[in-house]
């Protein structure tokens, strides 16, 4: 009965620890890898808030970390709004249409700090945009 225990014990710990690698904490993305150590998968909302009667729109994820030579996958859950995804450096541009999950991949070629963002009038300007961190 105790080895029961413990092996239950061991295996509600495990699969803790893997919900908690799937998700996102705040507004730095939790890396997700794809098992070939070289594409690292975000997941991330699209949507805009009201604040002070105007429209807000934002990220969920406000932060991204690779390692130079990673291929990307970001995938983003537009919830409401029109909105798109833009990283000028890489030449990334995707329209994420409202109810579906569109998926964006490059290759992370170069080091530095870049701007992700949305391209729709106002949508940068009021807050909708983060920073992806290239590691050399």
């Amino acid at each position: 009965m105790e080895s029961y225990k413990t092996v239950l014990a061991a295996v509600l710990l495990l699969a803790a620890v893997a919900v908690s690698g799937c998700t996102s904490t705040g507004n730095v993305a939790t890396r997700v890898d794809a098992g070939t150590g070289a594409v690292k998968e975000f997941y991330m909302e699209s949507f805009y808030t009201i604040e002070d009667g105007k429209p807000h729109p934002q990220f969920s994820v406000k932060e991204i970390a690779v390692d130079r030579g990673d291929t990307v996958r970001i995938h983003v859950n537009a919830t409401n709004g029109a909105h798109d995804f833009k990283i000028d450096e890489f030449g990334v541009y995707s329209p994420t249409p409202t109810g579906q999950v569109t998926t964006i991949e490059f290759v992370a070629g170069e080091s530095g700090e870049f701007v992700y963002y949305c391209n729709m009038p106002q949508h940068r300007q009021n807050g909708q945009w983060g920073t992806l961190k290239v590691l050399a």
